[in-house]
Parts: C-alpha cells; sequence; structure tokens
C-alpha cells in the first residue's frame, strides 16, 4: 500500500548505466521502468528527474566556459528522460518529457499545468534539462521541481542503501542514519545534496528519502514506506 500519492523520484545518470559509469544498462532501467509500471496501476502519481553524470559532467571540464559546460549537462539528462520515457513505454505506460526549454518535437515545455494534466492521466512525468539556466545542479532542480509540482516527497535512489557518517565504501564502519534533518545533511557536510537543494528543501518543507536502487523493488519498498533507507526530515 502506497504510503504517498505523488512522488518525485531522481536517479543518477550513472545508476542507469548498470555500474559501468557510461552509457545504458538495458536491464538495469526495465527494473527501474517496471517498478515504476507497479506504481502507476497503484494510483501514484510519478515524476522523473534524471542526472546526466553518465555522459557528462560539465564541472569536470577544466577547458570550457562553465555555461556551455552546463548546456551540454542538460542535454545529458534530455538524453537520459527521452531513453527511460521509451523504457516505461515498453511496459504499457503512457509518459511525457518536459523541458524548461524548446527541443524540437523531442519534448514539451514545462508548467505546472502541463504536469497536472498528465499526472490525472495516469501518465509519467520526465522533468529534463534541469532548471534551463547554468550552475544550478539537477539535485536543485530536482528540489526545484518537487516544490512546483506539490509532491509529497523526493525519492532520491542512489548507489548507496542511505546516508552514512562516512564514505561506507571506504570505511567499513561508517554507520547509517535512519532518519535527520536537512540542517544536519548541511551542517555536517553528509554531501547528499548540494547546498541550493537543501536550502530549497528547507524552506519549503520538501522532506526526501535517500535509498539503495540496487536493492530488489528497492522504489516499490519505499514508496510503501518498507525501505531500510533515511529519511530527511525538513
Amino acid at each position: 500500500m502506497a504510503v504517498y500519492k505523488r512522488v518525485l523520484l531522481k536517479l543518477s545518470g550513472e545508476a542507469l548505466s548498470g555500474g559501468t559509469g557510461s552509457g545504458f544498462d538495458e536491464s538495469t532501467c526495465m527494473m527501474v521502468a517496471n517498478q515504476i509500471k507497479k506504481l502507476v496501476e497503484d494510483g501514484v502519481e510519478v515524476a522523473v528527474v534524471i542526472g546526466g553524470g553518465n555522459f557528462w559532467r560539465g564541472r569536470s571540464s577544466e577547458n570550457m566556459d562553465r555555461t556551455k559546460a552546463d548546456q551540454i549537462g542538460m542535454l545529458a539528462t534530455v538524453m537520459n528522460c527521452i531513453y527511460m520515457s521509451e523504457m516505461c513505454r515498453a511496459t504499457g505506460i503512457m509518459t511525457a518529457v518536459l523541458t524548461p526549454f524548446e527541443c524540437g518535437s523531442f519534448t514539451k515545455l514545462f508548467s505546472k499545468d502541463r504536469v497536472n494534466k498528465y499526472l490525472g492521466k495516469n501518465m509519467v512525468v520526465f522533468l529534463a534539462g534541469g532548471t534551463g539556466h547554468p550552475y544550478f545542479s539537477t539535485d536543485t532542480a530536482t528540489a526545484l521541481r518537487a516544490i512546483e509540482i506539490e509532491a509529497d516527497i523526493i525519492l532520491a535512489a542512489k548507489a548507496v542503501d542511505g546516508v552514512y557518517d562516512d564514505d561506507p565504501n571506504t570505511n567499513p564502519n561508517a554507520k547509517r542514519y535512519d532518519t535527520l534533518s536537512m540542517t544536519d545533511v548541511v551542517d555536517k557536510k553528509l554531501g547528499v545534496v548540494d547546498l541550493a537543494a537543501a536550502v530549497l528543501c528547507m524552506e519549503n518543507s520538501m522532506p526526501m528519502y535517500v535509498f539503495g536502487l540496487n536493492e530488489e523493488n528497492s522504489i516499490l519498498k519505499t514508496v510503501a514506506g518498507e525501505s531500510t533507507g533515511t529519511m530527511i526530515t525538513v
């Protein structure tokens, strides 16, 4: 039984690569698509934001103007959303890809009214292109869009199964938090989201749940309140 009516699911681009770091892993993407389908069938309204790190990380480029580098990153998120949109359509559900800028016939322009219209028709809405402006990460775009569309919560699917007090990949004694506040995330510099996103969530009372994508049915379990990840309160 779902405990949320409307969710914004944040996926990292790397997660779609199946651990390879670049491109797409079709089995991983289809696993995500099948879970999204089940949510829709259960009456949950689903919007999705996807990072572009499996194709491009603008901040790592030292030989390019930051604005142009970030624009390439925005287009990477568009590619990811179009791909995942088609994976979802392959399961039999309807989707739409919205961007804050024109992409020809590939996408529709973002507006809250359009999101509400599509979600009301049991469509999955992919929110691509970030905020449409440089210097804002997909974390910030996630917080902004979740607030704009009045989502109940942000579901942040990551490679690790929650928020830890240290890097669990290098410190076997790192402890996972069951719950903490967004203020704690900022004060302890836990790096879950960037500062701009954290402030947006705090000021607009947008909670976040961080969980591991690779756990079986992790998205479904999280929406049902059965996940073992970390709840970040506001």
